[in-house]
């Protein structure tokens, strides 16, 4: 993909956890900024719990920091490089940071659960080249995050399944709201048409 374009614009890339975020993202070759990265840190006061539980609710968007992962686009699209954290999500903190650069890119891609919660601030900002919601079916999401989680081994086994069965209830709702949010839903193959037609110059209508 390639565009003469001076300064680049961010495709927000929503959907479920497990739902092929992070894999699309790589095949577009664009410049990735892993909206993950802003979590909070799992000794934040602020962190929110699952209701009738004693786990943090780390699908909420209240455990997330919005206006870091805004500035942070925001610093992308205006000069091309940001500072970024790095973030474990197995123990659930900061533990560095690193330069994101988009080296001349027409595009890059932000990627995570919470990025249509963003779709409206950088639609106000001038920033957004388009938004998109990533949708299949619950059970494939549901096996697919399970076997990733537990690869990366990012929480305990008991967690993982509850977690992952509530969002697979869930999963039609998360995407009623994302798509509520701006983000418009879509499988796979047509995200990646809707990039390359943006990283192609052509302006692209967000979904409202």
């Amino acid at each position: 993909m390639s565009s003469q374009t001076a300064l680049p614009l961010v495709v927000l890339l929503a959907g479920p956890s497990g739902s092929g975020k992070s894999s699309l993202a790589a095949r577009t070759g664009l410049p990735i900024l892993r909206l993950d990265d802003f979590y909070k840190e799992g000794d934040d006061p602020t962190l929110p719990l699952v209701p009738d539980s004693a786990d943090i609710d780390w699908d909420s968007v209240r455990s997330w920091d919005a206006e870091a992962a805004v500035a942070a686009v925001a610093e992308l699209c205006r000069t091309g490089r940001t500072t970024v954290p790095v973030y474990s999500i197995a123990t659930s903190s900061r533990v560095d940071t690193e330069t994101l650069d988009t080296a001349g890119a027409p595009l890059f891609v932000a990627e995570g659960i919470f990025a249509a919660d963003i779709v409206a601030r950088c639609g106000e900002l001038g920033l957004l080249a388009d938004a998109l919601c990533l949708r299949g079916r619950p059970s494939t999401t549901f096996r697919r995050r399970l076997l990733r989680d537990l690869r990366e081994g990012r929480k305990s086994v008991p967690f993982l399944l509850r977690r992952g069965w509530r969002l697979m209830r869930a999963e039609r709702s998360i995407v009623a709201r994302q798509t509520a949010l701006g983000a418009y839903p879509c499988a796979g193959t047509e995200a990646l048409g809707r990039i390359a037609e943006a990283a192609r110059g052509r302006s692209v209508a967000v979904s409202s």
